[in-house]
């Protein structure tokens, strides 16, 4: 049996480490790519580049940005979008107060103070107590600096600029998933119960002793949710 290929689309100041648990354990069946956001300051230019790069038809997975990431590639291109599966995100636009909160950090990057920007972007608040938070708290912080001051700059401008995608959760009808970590402090438990509702044909998972970023701090549960989420049949439209 052909199995589709599986788009991963990584949070802000995060690469590929990201999904380590998952590629490792869904690279038998599935092609995995991992794309990047990094590069531009607007989704619509970031979603433009992946599907320029992407397969003609794909599986697609977004986790905190990467989920805004996602709803704006399944906005311009739902017909090559086999599934979706919307982790740890939102489907609101940012708010004003949020957008304006980001712009001293962004004077920070710009000022060689990034090390004080991973410490406020991603706190150690942000992830659940369990036997991979100290990991998950290392891997978050290599991560970082790997992707660098500059490229956070241009994701902190597109997560400011992004569109409400309320209305393009009204639309999805591929098979569907919501997943949250149980304790994340940035997106709750009730904002995901909310994507959920607006998408026909979803379902909410929510992962115990999991905050921000359930792939690494939960990654045999996050496997298994993925796994089951691959495994449903497709909606024929």
């Amino acid at each position: 049996m052909t199995r589709e290929p599986l788009v991963l689309i990584p949070p802000m100041l995060c690469d590929a480490r990201v999904f380590a648990p998952l590629t490792a354990a869904l690279s038998p069946d599935h092609a995995i790519c991992i794309m990047p956001t990094r590069g531009a300051d607007r989704m619509e230019e970031i979603a433009s580049r992946i599907l320029d790069w992407a397969p003609a038809k794909f599986a697609l997975l977004g986790l905190s940005m990467g989920g805004a990431v996602a709803l704006e590639i399944i906005r311009r291109a739902p017909t090559r979008v086999l599934r979706i599966a919307l982790m740890d995100c939102t489907s609101q636009a940012e708010t004003p107060q949020t957008a304006a909160a980001r712009e001293p950090l962004i004077v920070a990057a710009r000022a060689g103070r990034f090390k004080d920007v991973v410490a406020q972007e991603m706190p150690a608040a942000c992830f659940a107590h369990g036997p991979h938070r100290r990991h998950t708290l290392e891997t978050i912080t290599d991560m970082a600096w790997a992707m660098g001051p500059e490229a956070y700059v241009a994701q902190a401008r597109a997560m400011q600029r992004r569109r409400d995608q309320s209305a393009t959760l009204r639309q999805i009808r591929q098979p569907a998933v919501v997943i949250c970590g149980e304790e994340d402090p940035v997106h709750p438990v009730r904002r995901h119960q909310f994507m959920a509702e607006m998408i026909p044909y979803s379902r909410l998972e929510v992962i115990a002793g999991a905050g921000h970023l359930p792939t690494l701090e939960q990654p045999e549960s996050t496997v298994d949710v993925v796994r089951d989420w691959l495994r449903q049949p497709l909606v024929l439209r």
